[in-house]
């Protein structure tokens, strides 16, 4: 498996590898509509980063990056095909991240997930992320929000 750069050909998978994760545990927003049906221009054009996970060529997970407005990037829409949960391919998305905001010079990263999300907060927490108080947020599944400072 390879972890490479978003290209405008990834759009339909990064889509379908996201929605497939959400509808199953929580109800697509509207704010998921609006980046999901435009990655290049909600993500990409605002300085942030897309990966996408390709097993045989095929995207199998993929991770974005969201640039911030305090010098964070969030991390979103992160999600592993139901067939290779628990490989270990979400931990290198992860890193890639991480290895991302440092080469672009990030202050921290940040995400927002839901405490039903059991392995994601394994993870996260096993790669350095710390809860933070709740905050505002345009998803109404968000009930957990964290940092990795730089």
């Amino acid at each position: 498996m390879e972890i490479v750069e978003f290209e405008p050909r990834h759009a339909q998978a990064f889509r379908t590898l996201n929605e497939a994760w959400i509808s199953r545990h929580f109800v697509l927003e509207a704010k998921d509509r609006e980046v999901l049906n435009d990655p290049q221009g909600k993500i990409i054009d605002k300085g942030g980063r897309i990966f996408m996970a390709l097993k045989d060529g095929a995207p199998v997970g993929c991770v974005a990056l969201m640039k911030m407005d305090d010098g964070g990037y969030e991390v979103a829409k992160m999600t592993v095909s139901e067939d290779l949960r628990g490989s270990g391919l979400g931990r290198r998305l992860m890193q890639r991240c991480i290895d991302a905001g440092a080469e672009l010079g990030a202050r921290r990263l940040y995400l927002e997930t839901n405490s039903g999300l059991g392995p994601a907060l394994g993870l996260y927490r096993a790669m350095g992320f710390r809860d933070l108080a709740p905050m505002e947020t345009p998803y109404a599944r968000a009930d957990v929000f964290m940092e990795r400072p730089y």
